[in-house]
C-alpha cells in the first residue's frame, strides 16, 4: 500500500473546492476589468497546492516512482494510449460528421453546443508544454487523486469512476467528449489497478505528448482532408474502440 496515496486520499474536498471558487473569482473578476490571465498560472497554483500538502511525503513519493511499472507494464501502457488516440481521431470524425449534416455550426443552438465545456485544451495556444506536463499531473491528481477516491467513500466503484470520467469529460470540446470520457475510465483502472496516482499521470502524459505530437506535425492537415488517410483512421478507431472495451471488461472486477 503506497502511503503516498493514503495521504492523497485524506486531502479534504472542501480545500480543493474554495481553491477552485478563489481561482474563478479571480478569472471572472479580472475579466471584469478586461485583464486576461493566463490559464496555465491557475494550474500552476493548484500544483503548487498539491506540494505544499505533500511536502513532508517525499520518501513516499520516491518509492512510488521506482515502483510506477510493477502492476503495469510501459508496453501495455503505451498500447492503452495508443487505442485511445486512435479512438479519439474516429471520434473528432464522427462529431465533424455530425456538425456537418445537421449544419449545427450555422444554427441558433450552435453557441450552446460550443459552451458545453471549459475546454481545457485552451492551453494548446499558451504552450506545447503545458498540455504534454502540466495538464496531466493536475488533472489526474483532481479527477483520479481526489474526486474519485472521495466518491468511492458516497457511492460503489463503479458510479465513483463514471462520475469523475464524466466531470473530466466535461472539461473537453464537444467532438472530444465522448473519447475523453473512455480515456478517464481507461486512467481510472490503471490507477485502481496500481494505487500509485503516478502510473495514470504518466497514461496521460504519454497521451497527450503523442497527440500534440501528431497535430503539430500534421501541419498540412492531412488527418482531415486526406479521405483514404481518413477511411483507414476510422477503421482503426472502430478496432481501437473494440479492444478498449475489452480491455474495461476485463479489469470490471476492480469495480465490484
Amino acid at each position: 500500500m503506497s502511503l503516498f496515496n493514503e495521504k492523497l486520499k485524506n486531502i479534504p474536498l472542501w480545500e480543493l473546492l474554495l481553491l477552485f471558487i478563489g481561482l474563478f473569482v479571480i478569472i471572472f473578476g479580472l475579466k471584469f476589468f478586461h485583464v486576461s490571465i493566463n490559464p496555465i498560472w491557475c494550474y500552476s497554483i493548484i500544483i503548487f497546492y498539491f506540494i505544499l500538502k505533500f511536502r513532508d511525503s517525499f520518501g513516499e513519493f520516491k518509492i512510488d516512482v521506482f515502483n510506477i511499472f510493477s502492476k503495469v507494464s510501459f508496453s501495455d501502457i503505451l498500447i492503452l494510449v495508443l487505442l485511445n488516440i486512435f479512438f479519439s481521431y474516429g471520434m473528432l470524425y464522427f462529431s465533424n460528421m455530425i456538425l456537418s449534416f445537421f449544419d449545427l455550426k450555422n444554427s441558433i443552438i450552435w453557441p450552446f453546443i460550443s459552451a458545453m465545456s471549459l475546454n481545457i485544451e485552451i492551453f494548446g495556444v499558451t504552450s506545447f508544454l503545458s498540455i504534454v506536463l502540466i495538464s496531466p499531473i493536475v488533472e489526474e491528481l483532481i479527477f483520479r487523486g481526489v474526486f474519485l477516491n472521495k466518491l468511492k467513500l458516497f457511492v460503489p466503484t463503479v458510479f465513483a469512476v463514471l462520475i469523475s470520467s464524466l466531470l473530466f469529460a466535461s472539461l473537453h470540446s464537444f467532438g472530444s467528449m465522448f473519447s475523453a470520457f473512455i480515456f478517464a475510465i481507461c486512467m481510472a483502472i490503471l490507477y485502481l489497478k496500481s494505487e500509485n496516482i503516478l502510473l495514470p499521470i504518466f497514461g496521460h502524459f504519454l497521451n497527450n505528448l503523442i497527440g500534440e505530437s501528431i497535430f503539430h506535425l500534421d501541419y498540412a492537415q492531412v488527418l482531415f482532408n486526406d479521405g483514404a488517410v481518413m477511411e483507414i483512421m476510422s477503421v482503426l478507431a472502430v478496432v481501437s474502440f473494440i479492444l478498449i472495451l475489452k480491455f474495461i471488461h476485463s479489469n470490471w472486477n476492480m469495480f465490484k
